[in-house]
């Protein structure tokens, strides 16, 4: 028989797609499915060694490539045929595999190191473990001119463009070399870029309400303030009593910032150049400078009569510097502004409608009722009625403020319309402004707030968009990118990352990706598009420089305790004599605990989400005395249903590469609702790979197939992994107090195809546990002679899963092994030997209800000396090997390819070429509030031209024509006495725009 096939766990892993399992007739199961490694080319492998070496590579990266190569040297060597039979008949066991494995929902996902379904990506910042980023997940990201910055709940982070193809630091095992604040930094929440400030000024808004200046130094400097990681904190001021949950410079360089309940502020450039240019001594003025200058923009609405149109948190500003306006969303409204004047000049709500203005002249005025008594009324009757004022001015201000407050509520809690809610804003090159939606819609507004036309491309929730030249980048809380043209046709789409991408920035011709879990990933400007095809192609033909084989040994044990409790002798004999050499041991119990009381228990305990009972952890804490829990092993995640437990060990050396644990229930006894039956699962992340181990207790009773069969499909359907609630340490938990993870389906973050389940996303799944399928069609005198005389081969044709199985009518394409030895149920308990058998008036069939189902197994038993059960525990160990993608060399590997490759370079090269153009004047004289025109017309008959308009700053003119004082304006702004309409937009072939004014 062939040799097990290598298993491919990398989220960018390797190739064709294997189903496995393995199942004993008669006892508890253990199924898995995984991944077998694409072959790599062998003529790649004769490529010359010195092609590894290049000038921007260390030492330690050429080693680790030799190390690569000889790795998959070894492999390809290994695979004669004579070499594999000999290594399957001396390690692993025969299999049996399920029908059902071609169904879709059955089918492991593809995966490859360079994934044939999306276009190549550049490994920035790679999937970081959740139980590694405690406090410091990254929240957003922002490009410059010449850094990638990311912000998060410690601090921000800065990546220098031209260092993104160089080997890792030591800061982060694959991430590209960045420089790092000092911590303990608030939350940041939000970032906005000032590349017109003259210095690259890099604005950031905090949950603790403060708004801070970060500016990079050159290496030589070393200010008051300036780290030696090249980057200080410039200015920093209390912007509001709340987070700062958005930010924008509007086209005349001014900061506006938004928070809670409808705050909206508006910092003048004035003040913040002035706070800028102080000296180091000066700098404690600054602060005070810049608080003093505030502009409270609410204030407007209130005025206009719109205080009860946008008290919902502003999460979104958006400059738009084609017409010289900013726009502010909230919940489900917006309103407009114009930039210069720094007026509200509309308020309109998702579906473009204008909100109306509260009628004042319809509320009962109050002060004029007043004035009116005051001169027909006695002294008394006057105290009266002042009395009656302030009671219903106090009353009215009351209603509002609930009903204010009841919308703010109604908005985050997800009532009313919040499906609709507005999650994100981006402005194209040609002024149209388009919005994003949490059902997933998409809406085109031209630039004074009329709705155009909407687009449903995809059926989650856009959370971010981002816009270069003449294309739109969405991104989904299902992980997915996709790429729209100007009119809003699809170009391409694919799944980005595993968890919802929440932010997007473009920068050096890549447009970076933020997912939910804290990776970064670019992708070229030009994807979906011919560079990447050229990109594949090369980079999986160097897929052996950068692949490494983990080789990995996991122990499964499952067994039905029948409510006892084991002897640490028991434990011994069952986990600790086979757990000296594995990485990871996963254990499920069943009936660790039953009776009405303890189900009903373990019912309300699940409605308010907490689980576990003492009888639990007793268990956890004698199976972790026995693997010598916190010195060889560490428990990494467990999960109790009612009388059924699941939980992982990983060994001390193994931790680092370990995390996203995620843990599941599903209960399938009375209703689909009591625990007596039922599942219980754990998922967690491996070398990058996922693996889930599934412990479950199906339908009793020789005759009910059908039930057990609907369990499985049931479990398998339904299991939702969320994060754990009783790990051993808040480490392990993976829980941030400080931000709340945008989670759409479970907590890794893992988003499924829609309408699959979540286990058919995993890399690989271990069923295991009492399944409770029978010997049928022999008595319980035969079943003994058969055991008697191990007969299992025939013992195997009676089994019911077997059959089943073989059917395609549960556990669909997975493997066991097959079974050689003993039934495992039902004993008398502390009887041991065969003699056991249970031999009481019912005389029970005996059955292998506890078997695991694996891959490549080594190792498949029952422990027949242990008798403190009904049941025997059974074990199973089996051999993993995981490629993983060493993501920074592979990264170094992109990088070379993009500046060396010939055929990318004339891509990219044409790309960068402008269009012929003619603008009507070099020089434009003001006198007064004349109007004058600036003409730019396309001259190429063939390809669009897009412009943008930008101040680079304000110099006095002497008389002798001589300019000085050069003043740069913030984000390359107007000065207010300035106007130009429109400042960017696309031109056609010889088409022109004019129009440039003053005021």
């Amino acid at each position: 028989m062939d040799p097990p096939q290598l298993i491919d766990f990398s989220d960018d892993a390797v190739s064709s797609v294997t189903s496995h399992s393995y199942t004993d007739p008669h006892g508890t199961r253990i199924f898995d499915r995984y991944l077998s490694s694409s072959s790599s080319s062998s003529a790649a492998a004769s490529s010359d060694d010195d092609d590894e070496t290049h000038t921007h590579s260390s030492s330690s990266t050429t080693i680790r490539r030799l190390d690569y190569m000889i790795d998959f040297l070894d492999r390809k060597l290994s695979t004669s045929d004579d070499r594999n039979r000999n290594r399957r008949s001396a390690s692993s066991l025969p299999e049996f595999v399920s029908r059902g494995g071609d169904i879709p929902m059955f089918r492991p996902p593809v995966r490859a190191a360079v994934h044939p379904a999306r276009p190549p990506s550049l490994e920035v910042r790679p999937h970081p473990l959740r139980e590694t980023q405690v406090g410091c997940f990254l929240r957003a990201i922002l490009c410059t001119e010449k850094q990638l910055w990311g912000g998060g709940e410690n601090g921000v982070r800065v990546w220098n463009l031209k260092d993104l193809y160089s080997e890792s630091g030591s800061e982060e095992d694959g991430t590209a070399p960045f420089k790092e604040s000092v911590k303990g930094v608030s939350a940041l929440m939000c970032l906005v870029g000032d590349e017109g400030s003259g210095s690259g000024l890099v604005w950031s808004g905090h949950r603790d309400g403060k708004v801070r200046c970060w500016k990079m130094m050159n290496q030589n400097q070393n200010q008051y303030g300036c780290l030696s990681d090249g980057f200080r904190e410039a200015l920093s001021w209390q912007a509001h009593r709340g987070p700062v949950l958005s930010l924008c410079i509007s086209s005349h360089g001014d900061l506006w910032s938004g928070s809670e309940g409808g705050a909206l502020k508006l910092w003048p450039w004035e003040a913040l150049e002035k706070a800028l240019s102080l000296t180091a001594e000066e700098r404690p003025m600054a602060a005070l400078i810049v608080e003093r200058s505030y502009i409270d923009l609410r204030s407007q609405l209130s005025v206009n009569g719109f205080s009860s149109m946008l008290t919902s948190d502003i999460k979104n500003l958006l400059s738009d510097k084609s017409s010289a306006k900013v726009w502010s969303a909230g919940y489900l409204s917006f309103a407009l502004w114009d930039a210069r004047t720094r007026e509200l000049l509309k308020v309109f709500n998702i579906d473009g409608q204008i909100e109306n203005r509260v009628d004042m002249s319809l509320l009962p005025d109050f002060s004029l009722e007043d004035e009116v008594k005051m001169k027909i009324v006695t002294s008394s009757k006057k105290d009266k009625m002042q009395s009656s004022f302030g009671f219903f001015q106090r009353s009215r201000n009351a209603i509002m403020g609930a009903a204010d407050a009841v919308r703010r509520v109604a908005a985050r809690s997800g009532f009313g319309d919040d499906n609709r809610r507005i999650e994100a804003l981006a402005i194209t090159i040609d002024g149209m402004i388009w919005t994003g939606c949490a059902n997933g819609l998409l809406v085109k507004w031209d630039a004074i707030g009329n709705r155009l036309q909407d687009f449903h491309r995809h059926s989650s929730a856009v959370q971010c968009l981002c816009t270069f030249g003449s294309r739109i980048w969405v991104g989904y809380v299902s992980g997915i990118v996709q790429v729209l043209d100007l009119e809003g046709n699809l170009l391409g789409g694919w799944v980005a990352h595993s968890s919802p991408v929440i932010k997007m920035t473009v920068g050096a011709g890549y447009v970076f990706t933020l997912a939910n879990h804290g990776g970064i990933r670019g992708w070229n400007v030009t994807s979906p598009g011919p560079v990447d095809s050229i990109l594949s192609s090369e980079l999986s033909g160097k897929e052996f420089l950068y692949t490494r084989i983990e080789s990995l040994k996991i122990l499964t044990g499952t067994w039905n305790v029948g409510q006892g409790r084991a002897s640490h002798d028991s434990l011994i004999s069952w986990l600790g004599s086979a757990a000296s050499d594995v990485g990871i041991v996963v254990v499920g119990l069943q009936e660790v605990e039953m009776g009405a009381g303890v189900l009903a228990m373990s019912a309300a305990k699940e409605t308010v989400g907490l689980e576990g009972s003492s009888v639990g952890e007793w268990w956890l804490d004698l199976i972790g005395k026995t693997l010598d829990e916190g010195s060889t092993f560490e428990r990494v995640g467990s999960r109790q249903l009612a009388g059924l437990l699941v939980s992982v060990w990983v060994r001390t050396n193994l931790k680092a590469y370990v995390g996203d644990v995620d843990a599941a229930a599903v209960p399938c006894g009375f209703g689909r609702a009591i625990g007596n039956k039922g599942a219980v699962g754990l998922r967690l992340r491996v070398y990058d790979r996922v693996m889930c181990f599934v412990n479950c207790h199906f339908a009793a009773h020789l005759e009910a197939v059908n039930r057990r069969n609907a369990d499985f499909d049931h479990v398998y359907r339904t299991m939702t992994f969320s994060r754990p609630s009783n790990l051993s340490n808040a480490t392990a938990a993976g829980a941030s107090s400080a931000v709340q993870m945008l989670r759409s389906t479970n907590a890794m973050g893992m988003q499924t195809v829609e309408g699959m389940p979540e286990l058919s996303e995993a890399d690989m799944v271990i069923f295991l546990g009492d399944l409770n399928y029978r010997l049928d069609g022999i008595s319980y005198d035969e079943a003994r002679d058969f055991v008697s005389q191990r007969c299992f081969d025939w013992l195997k044709e009676k089994d019911q899963l077997r059959a089943e199985m073989e059917a395609g009518n549960v556990f669909q394409g997975m493997r066991e092994a097959v079974i050689r030895f003993p039934p495992t149920y039902k004993f008398e308990r502390h009887q041991a030997g065969l003699a056991g058998y249970d031999s009481g008036e019912k005389k029970r069939v005996p059955a292998c209800l506890e078997c695991p189902v694996v891959s490549s197994i080594l190792q498949y038993e029952a422990c027949m000396d242990v008798t403190d059960s009904d049941h025997k525990p059974v074990r199973c160990i089996f051999s993993v090997d995981v490629a993983r993608v060493d993501e920074s060399i592979k990264r170094q590997e992109f990088g070379d390819i993009m500046g060396s490759n010939e055929k990318i370079k004339l891509i990219l090269e044409e790309l960068r070429q402008i269009p012929e153009t003619i603008v009507s004047t070099n020089n434009i004289i003001f006198q007064n509030q004349d109007a004058s025109i600036l003409r730019i017309t396309n001259r190429c008959g063939k390809k669009d031209a897009f412009y943008e308009i930008i101040c680079e700053g304000q110099s006095t003119v002497k008389e002798d024509g001589q300019a000085s004082d050069h003043l740069p304006r913030g984000s390359f702004g107007f000065p207010r006495w300035l106007e130009v309409m429109p400042a960017t937009g696309v031109l056609k072939p010889d088409q022109y725009r004019r129009n440039i004014r003053s005021s």
